[in-house]
């Protein structure tokens, strides 16, 4: 029986790759010309949502999204979720329809095809160089200025601890939220880690919940509230992430 499924976890990683690589070679062209011109993003963003759809529903997966408070059109926020899985990325995707700038490592340029959108549309970031973590801020401004939201997985990398159920968090997220007065989104995705989690030889098809939670609102806060905001944002994912636990 466990020869089965290891023969299963290597095929179903395997088919992984070829249900990401696939919408992307068929809509290429579009995808190119979606990222001629900065102004032209949203058009880029309404393709990677159907490039998440696919992968999410090519491995076997359906989402159920749950909120608390609307997204509203046309208005800037930032989102910001726990983070295990390489899907935390599609599932992301398909819970917000505001287009949204992922800031993330800039280790994923390397997976290829991705990695080439992946360079051209998001805000990376070398976490260990200081001069990046700074040219961050510069980027996401102009992108908040062009109308755009911001993503921001808050802890900064999966933790190497499976028992870890959510790592401590990054400033960066907060910082830009109170410089700019963006409300921030909290989501939590409380089932990725068991469905694809980055251990190679685990995960199965099935149901991924979202909540999006109450937002936090950073008006006529100052950087001054960076340490107490960012402390709210973390328990607040942290107990929905604990009452999913519960009444799994």
């Amino acid at each position: 029986m466990r020869l089965f499924k290891i023969i299963f976890w290597v095929l179903w990683r395997v088919w992984f790759y070829v249900v990401m690589a696939v919408p992307i070679i068929i809509m290429f062209p579009l995808l190119f010309i979606s990222i001629l011109k900065e102004t032209w993003y949203p058009y880029f963003f309404r393709l990677a949502r159907i490039w998440a759809k696919v992968i999410l529903f090519g491995m076997g997966f359906y989402y159920k999204i749950e909120k608390e408070q609307e997204i509203e059109s046309g208005k800037s926020y930032m989102f910001i979720a726990n983070h295990t899985s390489m899907t935390d990325i599609m599932l992301m995707l398909v819970s917000v329809k505001n287009p949204f700038v992922f800031v993330g490592k800039k280790e994923l340029v390397k997976i290829p095809l991705f990695g080439f959108f992946y360079k051209r549309t998001c805000i990376l970031v070398d976490r260990d160089n200081p001069k990046s973590r700074n040219e961050v801020f510069t980027r996401a401004q102009k992108r908040i200025d062009q109308g755009l939201s911001i993503c921001i997985f808050p802890e900064g990398k999966v933790p190497d601890d499976e028992s870890i159920v959510l790592d401590e968090f990054k400033d960066g997220a907060f910082r830009l939220a109170l410089e700019h007065h963006l409300p921030i989104v909290p989501l939590v995705f409380p089932d990725n880690k068991k469905r694809y989690s980055y251990t190679f030889l685990s995960g199965s098809p099935g149901k991924m919940r979202v909540k999006i939670l109450t937002f936090i609102q950073t008006e006529n806060k100052t950087l001054n509230d960076r340490k107490t905001i960012k402390a709210e944002a973390r328990n607040i994912i942290y107990d929905e992430l604990i009452a999913f636990e519960a009444v799994k």
